[in-house]
């Protein structure tokens, strides 16, 4: 299962990895650090997109992943196609006409995942929201950040 960059505002889920509040310990405040720029470049970069298409301001919770894959790359590479043929004109892009146009959701409905079992559904949703596996992976992710990015010390 993937996970999202967030900050405090969202529910400890398994799904969501937030920095910690206050950084105790050098690997924290690095983690934390890095976290929240990620974060920051992530948002940037995914509010030009939802603002170019509406596809992408849809709820993704039921849609194959390969197709998310498929959908956002596309997205990316138009995005860049754009920005490479109109130059600074496409940084200054207004979405005129998003009252006008039908609800994504409406015509990729073939995309989403085959409706599950409730009994399924509150399965996958009791994992999802499991706060030890979220206290799991944070603490996972500080000690990798921690060894891929750690200060030179010196000799």
């Amino acid at each position: 299962m993937g996970y999202y960059l967030c900050d405090d505002i969202y529910p400890e889920w398994r799904c969501f990895v937030k920095s910690p509040p206050m950084a105790t310990n050098p690997k924290e405040a690095r983690f934390k650090k890095m976290q929240e720029s990620a974060r920051k470049n992530v948002e940037c970069a995914f509010g030009v997109l939802q603002a170019r298409w509406g596809i992408i301001r849809s709820p993704a919770r039921g849609w194959y992943v390969n197709n998310l894959k498929e959908i956002m790359m596309c997205c990316i590479i138009l995005h860049s196609m754009i920005v490479e043929n109109e130059g600074e004109r496409a940084a200054h892009w207004r979405d005129d006409d998003a009252g006008h146009r039908a609800s994504s959701s409406d015509s990729f409905e073939s995309a989403r995942a085959t409706p599950v079992c409730f009994e399924q559904y509150m399965q996958r949703d009791a994992i999802l929201r499991d706060r030890q596996i979220h206290a799991q992976l944070q603490r996972d992710l500080i000690e990798h950040i921690w060894a891929r990015f750690r200060p030179l010390q010196p000799e």
